[in-house]
């Protein structure tokens, strides 16, 4: 993990951030990627910020020092995990992220 911080920081350059925001911005970088991988016709933000904000620290941590290998299956889980909570669902209902064009 301070390895990944290390390096998220140096990518950062002089723009503070606070440890929570590094996180976060780490946690969206790999989240991002394997939503992108996995489901390329879905919108990402809403599924992202749906995911991300229902996350716990711990999770977010996890997921954070996968953004410097990249998405695993451990990330997968993890996604899975967030994305089936019933508060995720509901977020992810009211952005509408899975609706149907017209």
């Amino acid at each position: 993990m301070i390895r990944a911080a290390l390096i998220l920081s140096l990518v950062a350059g002089c723009v503070p951030m606070s440890g929570e925001e590094l996180t976060r911005s780490a946690a969206r970088s790999v989240v991002t990627r394997s939503i992108a991988t996995r489901y390329p016709d879905l919108p990402i933000e809403p599924v992202l910020d749906c995911v991300i904000d229902n996350a716990t620290q711990s999770e977010l941590i996890g997921l954070a020092s996968d953004s410097v290998t990249g998405p695993t299956a451990s990330t997968s889980a993890t996604i899975a995990a967030i994305a089936s909570r019933p508060a995720t669902l509901a977020c992810l209902t009211q952005s509408q992220a899975f609706a149907l064009p017209t």
